[in-house]
């Protein structure tokens, strides 16, 4: 195979690189637009697709991310903001750049609170999955103001209806790579997991995955319709600026993130409304209903293996368990009962290992510090910092290697059986990983009775 190997998609060929990890041989292809850049008449609008073109296209860089800022020093993840109109991208990572291959895929929604986060980090690098037979796929999407703000003569939920758009292009292309269309995991961690979890009730998904991994998604209530013009209206009172299209279209990247400052800060004003302004909202007509609504009480969803859990401490350091139980635990908790009692495929884990490393967190298995293990890059840059010196190499393999195995079979593997009301088994993370039934035995009954 060419140290730079050429791929055609639907839009037009794609030049990647060839690379060596660890002695094993992989491929990536960076930057590859999924749809056209949305600027102009298409800044606020659904995506559509990119301008196709003829000659390879080169795809050995990162491409232009919708994270302008990121979340500031405290932020675990090294997720880089790269400047550039064309922020509808993803990247593709694979161990056999050729059709035929036929290999599970797994497609990777960051987060960052929907207002952050960048496809570019190098913690979501995909080598160890290429090692390990799978193809993976990050991807960018719209963020706060542009993704999510309701407007109203323009469609709600843009940056959802870009994750949609991303997986429409792993079905019509992910072969050419060595992917398998009918093999597609979709999977992200905080507000990427809450974007899976969004995707398994939204209609218009149906079909472009057949499993989910949901990693410390946060509450998104209220969801319900009556917040929409509530956030309007907020956003237009503390600004001045109208919620429309029209008025923000023209607006510069840092004018916009001023604005979306100022309608986010603290205040009795906005005390009714959602923790989280800018994220996915029950529209009535993409997502028909609330995501936990839905995913604990209705249908959608229901046939799709999901493997879900959290990590012990999440946002202990800022604000006590009470906020991570409220944001993380109990929700997720409250999703995996539900499914049990219905005999949905469904599987638990707590991510438990304390983190050495010095700080206000040490001793803590805090929000993010599960992902260097989930992808096994604990030599990547940024690691030290949340991990200490010396992660356990043996809790990335047991991590990442259940990961792999439920890409590859919907089950992941290693005595570890679904989640039901009988026996209620949940994977814990730890030091020496562990299998233990009903260990949130005494949360249930203080969260559910």
């Amino acid at each position: 195979m060419a140290a730079h190997p050429t791929v055609p998609t639907v839009h037009g060929p794609v030049r990647g690189e060839c690379r060596r990890t660890d002695g094993v041989r992989s491929f990536r292809f960076l930057g590859i637009p999924y749809a056209a850049p949305p600027v102009g008449p298409l800044r606020f609008a659904p995506p559509v697709a990119p301008a196709p073109w003829t000659g390879p296209l080169e795809a050995t860089a990162y491409g232009p991310t919708a994270q302008r800022r990121g979340l500031g020093e405290g932020a675990t993840i090294p997720e880089p903001s790269l400047p550039g109109d064309a922020v509808l991208n993803l990247n593709v990572f694979t161990p056999d750049p050729g059709p035929g291959a036929a290999l599970p895929v797994l497609v990777w929604i960051h987060g960052g609170g929907f207002t952050a986060g960048s496809a570019a980090s190098p913690w979501y690098d995909g080598a160890a999955f290429n090692r390990d037979g799978v193809v993976l796929v990050s991807l960018g999407y719209r963020l706060g103001i542009e993704g999510f703000l309701p407007l109203d003569d323009a469609p709600d939920n843009r940056g959802v209806r870009d994750w949609i758009a991303a997986l429409e292009w792993v079905r019509d292309n992910i072969a050419a790579f060595g992917g398998d269309p009918a093999k597609v995991t979709v999977a992200g961690q905080s507000a990427g997991g809450g974007a899976v979890q969004t995707l398994l009730v939204t209609p218009a998904a149906r079909g472009l995955f057949r499993a989910a991994i949901s990693m410390s998604a946060p509450l998104m209530e209220p969801q319900d319709r009556w917040t929409r013009p509530a956030v309007a209206e907020l956003f237009t009172r503390r600004t001045g600026v109208p919620a429309t299209a029209a008025a923000l279209r023209g607006l510069s990247d840092d004018r916009l993130h001023a604005l979306q400052e100022a309608v986010d800060a603290p205040g009795p004003d906005r005390a009714h409304l959602p923790g989280r302004l800018f994220q996915p909202r029950a529209d009535g007509e993409l997502i028909p209903r609330p995501v936990l609504a839905e995913l604990t009480e209705g249908e959608l969803g229901a046939d799709v293996p999901l493997l879900l859990g959290f990590t012990r401490h999440e946002f202990h350091a800022f604000g006590g368990q009470e906020l991570t139980d409220l944001v993380f635990r109990r929700p997720n908790l409250a999703v995996a009962e539900a499914r049990a009692a219905r005999g949905r495929p469904t599987w638990l884990y707590e991510f438990g290992w304390p983190s050495p490393a010095p700080g206000d967190r040490r001793g803590q298995a805090f929000h993010c510090l599960d992902l260097p293990f989930a992808f096994d890059v604990l030599g990547a840059e940024g690691v030290t910092a949340a991990a200490g010196e010396a992660p356990p190499q043996h809790l990335a393999d047991a991590v990442h290697g259940a990961l792999t195995a439920f890409v590859h079979g919907l089950d992941p593997g290693g005595a570890w059986p679904r989640y039901t009301r009988d026996r209620r088994a949940t994977r814990l993370w730890e030091e020496e990983p562990a299998l233990v039934t009903d260990p949130f035995r005494a949360e249930r009954a203080r969260w559910f009775g």
